[in-house]
């Protein structure tokens, strides 16, 4: 009956848990011609090349596959240089991930941006994270019926060209429905790779206090994401409490599927196993976001 007591406040930690694209003006007068660029217009379409020159009405851009192209100022939606590490072989251009700092349940040590604010809808309830500040973010998350609200927040550091390191905790209160209830989560999260492609070690330790006792565990977790296509990326995420002599423990792997629907929309969904006793269990709700930035 001890494990059972043990493992329910931290499947409450786990399902928790879930740690303005404008056109920007480029000053062409000053650009190597040798500079890609991407120009994204209103209505969707997209160009890719040399900018040649530019005034107060037009963009002159040399495309690879439709040559030169003059493109209206007002129809212009988002315009950006690009590296040749972002085309694929056959010279395609395919966007970083927007929703890149975050995997299902766990985050990683990739920053959160002010342009990166975003909402995230779960089955089990709504998450807001916030860019308050270079590379630092905050949030917070609920159920449906408000217990407990979470406050997020994380630090990312840059260590090298693709590996970051993320600091942050989550604390978490039962408020006036259940005034004794509160939770801790302190964690770092290692990250190998950018916004397209990265691989996420992560731990932390976890303290449910309730009825005036506490209980903590630790907890790891090793997650990834990979971008298959232009809107399309596979996630990896894994959430797992290590046994100990006293208790049981139990992991929660969840590889799904996100679709980038539009610039600032995303969803993804897939399906989840709690490994317990040796067994790998199905969970029987798919697992199911929705993402929006503000």
């Amino acid at each position: 009956m001890k494990t059972v007591k043990t493992i329910i406040p931290f499947l409450i930690v786990l399902f928790l848990f879930s740690a303005n694209t404008g056109y920007a003006q480029v000053d062409t007068s000053r650009v190597n011609p040798a500079k890609l660029f991407i120009i994204i217009t209103n209505d969707g379409g997209q160009f890719l090349g040399t900018i040649l020159s530019q005034d107060a009405k037009e963009v002159l851009i040399d495309t690879r596959d439709r040559g030169q192209v003059s493109i209206p100022k007002y129809q212009i939606k988002e315009m950006k240089e690009i590296k040749e590490s972002e085309l694929t072989i056959g010279g395609d251009y395919i966007p970083a991930e927007v929703f890149s700092s975050r995997y299902f349940i766990t985050t990683n040590g990739l920053p959160i941006e002010k342009h990166e604010s975003y909402i995230l809808w779960n089955l089990w309830g709504p998450d807001f994270e916030f860019g308050v500040g270079k590379n630092f973010g905050m949030g917070v998350m609920s159920s449906w019926f408000g217990i407990p609200i979470i406050g997020t927040a994380k630090y990312s550091i840059e260590l090298g060209e693709k590996t970051s390191l993320g600091l942050g905790a989550l604390l978490g209160s039962g408020t006036w429905v259940v005034p004794d209830f509160g939770l801790a989560l302190p964690y770092a999260a290692l990250t190998f790779g950018d916004r397209k492609s990265n691989l996420t070690f992560s731990g932390g330790y976890g303290v449910v206090f309730s009825e005036g006792n506490s209980e903590g565990r630790a907890l790891i977790s090793v997650a990834g994401m990979t971008k298959i296509g232009k809107k399309t990326s596979l996630v990896f995420d894994s959430f797992i409490v290590p046994s100990t002599v006293e208790n049981q423990g139990f992991g929660l792997f969840i590889p799904c599927v996100r679709v980038q629907t539009e610039s600032k929309k995303a969803f993804q969904f897939g399906f989840g196993a709690l490994f317990t006793k040796g067994n790998f269990i199905p969970v029987p709700i798919p697992m199911i976001q929705w993402f929006r930035k503000l």
